[in-house]
Parts: structure tokens; sequence; C-alpha cells
């Protein structure tokens, strides 16, 4: 109880402190796309004062499109520009409660706009976010990609403090985190396995994307229930006035989005699919007696919004995702099979509401699943492995803009889990059956309600304060099982449905500062704690399909990180250049992973049973700096970091380094826009210190049997990873009903072999009666993609 009155207390003197401010007026409004009548996300508004010579006030479009504020009577020169759109420039008068709404008229995108951004040039410095970071969709599909295809999580990776699962790879770990503690959304529901094709290729179709933003600290109180980092996507509405058609062909796979008005400004879809065909292709070129014959392994996905405008105050969206991954093989004589497919389903249902001009609330309700199936037959026998999540949540936000430099937020979120571990089934036919225990699915309760309060105190400080209550409840029904030393089952506890087994209730404060020391220069520092509820563990290096996720339990406690930041922020040169450092510290505690030693042949009832815990802490700087402007663009992103954990029953309790702990990590991005319009080449090149892992280091004979001594946990570091890409984007064709382009890719320039994995062949030659013997052991490298051409066609119209 003590919690909540603390809770709703912060609330009430934020809301007692507004009645001292003096009387103004709000303006608010709409920003849209001239063209399609889209609302248009993270525009920048900016209201000049035209008889005072401050700083102008700035405020950015939410997620609707919307913006308000209340500034007092007088003349106020209104500028909203946004990339890849024309400025927009107005003076009014404003002497009573007025709104607008701003259309904008988009233009072709120069060499001098492909960039990736935190903010705006004249409100980056000025703004409190600390770690929030947007990619843009012109940047992310000017970049050189694998096999020809743009993937928005591998544009991730190229963000200071972000660091990528693998070559090739989607998975990514940012500052220090693992990665189940990235929370990935897609229109406010959670994706819970991100990549196709194990990790090669994410599940976003940038065709189907509006916006990506990615916060790495400094999160506000709205955002919560992960550890690391928030990964927000918004699918883009729909065109409002016009039908389009946008789509392209690749090497491996195509995609199509159809998108247009149901009833023009007042109804839109948009509809986009992917799918792979390299199946398709080789399968009539392989030669019977070839053992790729017979193997299936492709994926597919699907995205679809509808956005209904009621009125002026009332506003819906519909959205959903499904996307499928299938992996297959079966021998010649059929007798043999391997089947594997796993996929994402989420759907969302979206209300937003302008009760006042400053008053708005978002409520939405989202559905959320992922499962995993594997199938493997041998004659009559069969095998089959289950598993998957499941979520239904409401989430509600009411944002409050009482004055120009006060903006608050209160909100609630609910989800309801199902965990569904690992099921085993057996089926042999009809001379027998094999029965094997079955893993019940876990049920969870998980809710948050916070407060966020934006303040700009004075001209050289503002304050983001934010206070989430976080309640997670495991309930019933539900059987633990009591283990003794030789993890022999002696006793059981029976929960029934709907009883409480294990909850938590926590409070997270959040914290960020930006003390401005001129128009150019600020520093901003953040605090943030975060709990986390649910939770992955992985044996490989990288996330995969077969990953399970578990709630917190009697077992399992919530993981828990605290962030603390402080960086300066830059700009040179009439803001041609962007820059910052960022220092951070990050301690976690109750990280999670797999006990040494285990048998996974013997099943355990209760999976959680098979985990150990312990501690974790990750610190490091962040460097960035961008040019903005020119035919010539680009940026340099370095991080340099230490991740380490300790756990007590893993490598003797000492402390190792993490198994994605990387020393140094750089990316270089160039681009040159050679002809206006039409022409532009871009170059990527990027440098991670190697990952670490564990080797064997010696051999000996106990009892008759050979033993393999290993080294301390991840003490072996493999080769650094380098790769140099290059792309060419030619714009043949371009009117204003058809455009038509050409992307020519080089993945892997330099043909660098870089590690993928490394694997020990051991040569021996022992004595009969053991009393001598040679053993000799070598490391072999396996390396995934060459120098890779590749070339694609994308079209619009």
């Amino acid at each position: 109880m003590n919690n909540f009155s603390h809770f709703f207390f912060f609330i009430f003197l934020n809301l007692c402190s507004l009645w001292s401010f003096a009387q103004q007026y709000s303006i608010s409004g709409n920003i849209i796309d001239a063209h399609t009548a889209e609302k248009l996300t993270g525009a920048y508004i900016s209201f000049q004062d035209t008889n005072n010579l401050k700083e102008p006030t700035i405020v950015v479009s939410s997620t609707s499109g919307s913006f308000s504020l209340s500034l007092d009577v007088g003349y106020y020169k209104i500028r909203v520009y946004m990339f890849g759109y024309e400025e927009y420039e107005k003076i009014i008068f404003h002497k009573k409660n007025e709104k607008y709404t701003i259309q904008l008229i988009p233009k072709a995108i120069l060499a001098d706009e492909v960039v990736v951004t935190t903010q705006r040039s004249e409100s980056r410095i000025s703004s409190i976010d600390v770690g929030k970071m947007e990619m843009e969709i012109g940047t992310i599909k000017s970049l050189p990609a694998l096999f020809g295809e743009v993937d928005i999580l591998k544009a991730i990776q190229l963000l200071p403090g972000v660091m990528s699962g693998g070559e090739g790879n989607s998975g990514f770990y940012v500052r220090g985190g693992t990665a189940d503690q990235n929370l990935i959304l897609l229109d406010d529901a959670t994706i819970y396995s991100p990549g196709h094709l194990f990790g090669f290729f994410s599940v976003f179709n940038p065709d189907a994307v509006k916006s990506v933003d990615v916060v790495k600290s400094g999160m506000p109180a709205y955002y919560g229930g992960r550890l690391a980092s928030i990964i927000d996507v918004v699918q883009q509405e729909g065109n409002m006035k016009h039908f389009k058609v946008d789509g392209g062909i690749g090497l491996i796979f195509s995609r199509l989005t159809v998108q247009g008005p149901i009833k023009k400004e007042k109804c839109s879809f948009s509809l986009s699919g992917r799918r792979t065909y390299i199946d398709f292709l080789i399968q009539p070129f392989l030669k019977k007696g070839s053992p790729l014959k017979g193997t299936d392994f492709y994926f597919y996905d699907l995205n679809a919004k509808l956005d209904i405008v009621i009125n002026a105050k009332h506003r819906l969206y519909f959205s959903s995702y499904y996307g499928n991954d299938v992996y297959g093989f079966k021998s010649f004589s059929g007798s043999t099979f391997v089947k594997l497919a796993w996929g994402n389903a989420v759907a969302s249902a979206k209300w937003n509401y302008a009760i006042k001009p400053n008053l708005n609330l978002n409520t939405s309700f989202n559905f959320s699943n992922y499962d995993f199936s594997t199938k493997m037959g041998m004659d009559i026998y069969e095998f089959n492995i289950l598993s998957g999540i499941r979520d239904y949540s409401l989430r509600s936000d009411l944002s409050y803009r009482p004055v120009k430099n006060h903006s608050l937020t209160f909100g609630m979120h609910h989800l309801f889990h199902t965990f569904f571990p690992n099921n085993y089934k057996v089926e042999t036919g009809e001379l027998s059956q094999i029965s094997l225990p079955k893993s019940k699915p876990y049920y969870a309760y998980d809710l948050a309600l916070y407060a966020n309060d934006e303040y700009d105190i004075i001209k050289w400080l503002k304050l983001n304060v934010g206070l989430r209550y976080t309640h997670f409840e495991h309930i019933g029904p539900f059987t633990r099982y009591i283990l003794d030393s030789y993890n022999n089952i002696v006793d059981s506890i029976e929960y029934k449905a709907g009883k409480r087994v294990k909850q938590f209730n926590h409070v997270e404060p959040r914290l960020a500062v930006r003390f401005l020391i001129d128009s150019n220069t600020s520093i901003k520092s953040s605090f943030t704690l975060n709990y986390q509820y649910i939770h992955q563990v992985s044996l490989a290096t990288i996330s995969l399909p077969t990953d399970v996720w578990m709630p917190s339990n009697d077992i399992i406690k919530p993981q828990v990180g605290t962030q603390v930041t402080l960086g300066l922020f830059r700009n040179f040169y009439n803001n041609m250049f962007e820059s910052y450092i960022d220092f951070y510290y990050k301690d976690m505690k109750n990280l999670i992973e797999y006990k040494d030693g285990l048998d996974f042949m013997y099943t355990r009832v209760n999976p959680d049973q098979m985990y150990t815990f312990g501690k974790g802490w990750s610190y490091g700087v962040e460097f960035f700096i961008e040019k903005k402007k020119g035919r010539f663009t680009g940026f340099i992103a370095y991080t340099l970091a230490t991740t380490k954990r300790k756990f007590e029953d893993l490598n003797f309790g000492k402390v190792f380094y993490a198994k994605y702990d990387r020393r140094h990590d750089l990316a270089i991005n160039l681009s040159y826009e050679i002809i206006r319009n039409k022409l532009m080449a871009s170059a990527v090149w990027v440098y991670a210190s190697g990952n670490t892992m564990t080797i064997p280091i010696g051999y000996y004979f106990f009892a008759g049997n050979l033993m393999v001594e290993y080294s301390e946990r991840n003490a072996f570091r493999l080769p650094p990873y380098h790769r140099l890409d290059l792309s060419l984007n030619w714009t043949f064709v371009k009117t204003k009903k058809f455009e038509s382009s050409f992307n020519l890719s080089v993945y892997n320039v330099y043909n660098r072999q870089n590690p993928f994995f490394v694997f020990f062949e051991t040569k021996s030659n022992v004595s009969q009666d053991f009393s001598q013997f040679d053993m000799q052991s070598k490391a072999y490298q396996m390396s995934l993609f060459p120098i890779l051409p590749t070339i694609s066609w994308n079209f619009s119209f």
C-alpha cells in the first residue's frame, strides 16, 4: 500500500503545481503528409515569439501526429520540419485556444538528408532524450545490405553501444545486456523472436515501417519490463488520398506493399508481404542424389494496418503482423524427415481520443504470440517438441501539457502471460508408446502504473522525472516438484487455478537532466532502475528459436538493472557536424544461466531447476560524430566497453567475461551523392573485438575414462571481426506516378574470413594399458559468408 501512496502523492504534487501558472491559451493540431494525409510522427514544431529573442519553444508530434502546448498571447513564427519534407513556416497571432492541421509537402531525399539522427540539429542539444536514437527509414534503405535486402535490426547494430549477435545475424546486445533484455515493440505489441532464417534477417519489412526509435538509457517511466533497451517500431497507416504500390525483387526474396484510401481522408489501409523463394529456384537444378534435394528453407510475413478517422477528436487504428519460418528435410526414401517451424503473430487495436487541445488519451489492446515446433521422424518413430509464449495486454496513456514547458504523462499497462515450456511427444506406431512427462503452461499477471513529468524549469535546466510501480504475479495451476541432491523427485506442492504462487512489487524511479551550456553544447545525465520479470536463457552465443521464455517465480527472481549515464553533446560548424560522448555504468542482479554439467537427456518436470543465478556489470564510453550536410555525409560510431559476470556455481565462483563482451566496436558509414536524386554510393566498415569462448586445454584418464579439462569460462577470445560493404543506388526512372531503381551491393568486399564458430578436432594414440598416450587437438574456424555481390530492383507507382 505504501508504494501506491507514494505513486499517487507524486501525481497530486504535480497537479497542484499547475495552479500557479499564469493564464495561457492552448495551441494544438496535427501534422500530416500533404499527398497521403497520413499522420506524421516525429515532426519538430518550433514556436518563436517575434517580440522576444529567447530560444524558441520546440515540441515533437506524437505517434498519432498530434501536438499541443500553451502559449501567452502574442505573435509567433511557426516552423515545422521533418526528414524528407519541405519546411513549413507561418506567422500567427495567438489570442485564444486554436487548433491547426499542418500539411507537409514531401520532397526528394537528397544526400545531405540521409542521416542517422537522435534529433533535429536545433533540438538535439536542447532535448532531454539522453539515450534515444531515431533511425530514419530513408537512412536504413540507403545502407549496403546482405543479399541486397534492407534490414532494420542490422542497421541498428551500427549505433554506438549496440553490438551484433554474429556474422549476418540480426540479434543484438545493448550495453552489456543479454538478448532477452531488449523489448521489441511493433505497434505496442511485443515481438518475442525478431529474426527470420535463424536470425539472418529481421521480421520487419522496411516498406511497412513508418518509424523506429531506439532507447538505450534514460528510459521514460512509460517504458519498462526490460533492462537493456527498447526498440519501438510503428507501422505506416496508409495513404489517405491515393493508391500506391511499392515493391522489390531480389535474389532470395521479394516484397510488395499496397496502400490507399477506403474513403478519402477518412479511412485508409496498408498491406505488405514478403517471401523467400530460394527453395523454389534451386530444387529444379539439383540432381536426384543431392543432399539438398527435398529440403525446405523459407520464410514469409504479412503486415496489415487500418486507419479510421471518426471525427476531429476520435481516431482508431487496427494493425497486425504474421510471420513464419519453415525448415524441412526429407530423405530420398521418405522414411526420415525433420521439420522445424516457428513464427510470431501480433495484433493491435488503438483508440486515440483528443479530449482537449492539451489533453490526449491513447488506449490500446494488444495480442502477441510466439510458438516453435519440431518434428523428427524415422521409420515408425516420430518425435515432437512444442514451446512458445502468448500475451494479452491493455495499455492506456493520458498525456497533458498545461503550459509550453511542462508535459505530464500518466498511464497503466496490464499483461496476462501464458508460457509454454518445451513439451515432448513420441509416437511409435501401434506397437508401443513412449510416455514423457509434460511441462504444464505457466501463467502470470504483469501490471505497471506510471507517471512521467518533463519540465523545462529554466532555460539551461530541464528535467524528466518518472516513477513506475510494477506488480508481477505467478499463478496456478502449477506443480512445484521438490528434488533431492540426486535430482530425484521426493515431493511436490500443488497450486490450483488462480492461486498465487509468488508475487513481486517494486518501484522504479527514473531521472534525466539536461544542462544547456550554449546553443551548441549541452551536458546530459540519467539514472534508471528497471525490473525484468520474464526471462529467456540460451545455450548458444546467439538467440535461437528453441530458446524458452520463463516467468519470475519462487525460484527465478526478477532481474534488476541500475544504469547511470553522463554525456556531452556538441554541434560544430553551423550544425554541419553533430557529436556526443556518453559514459555509462550498468549494474545487473539475478542474471540467469544454465548450470554446468547438465544432462539434458534427463527430463526435469520444472525447467527452472536447471538454472543458476548471478550478477554482472558493464561500463564503457560511446563516441558518435555525424556529418549531416552536403553531398558527402556519414557517421562514425565507436564504443569502448567491458562486460563481466559472476556466478557462485559457474567458473568456481570467479569473475569471467560475458560471452558478448567486446572491448572495441567501431562502425563507419559514408555516403556520396554522385548525381543528385539519381546516383548514390554508400560504404559501411565495421570492426569488433572477437567474442569470448571456453576451450579444451587438456586431457587425462580417470578410472579408465577419458576426461577433458576446459579453460576458465570465456577465457579465450576469437580473432576480431571486420568487414567492408559497398552499395550503389541508381534511380533510372522517376516521374510523378512511377519510380524505379536498382541497388547493387557487395557484402564483405575484401573477402574477410570472419569466424562464425570454432570447433576442435582431436587425434589420439593410446596404449592398451593406458600407460602411454599422445593426444593432439587442433582448432578449426568455420566462416559463413565470403564476398557476396547482389542486385535488387525496387519500384513504386
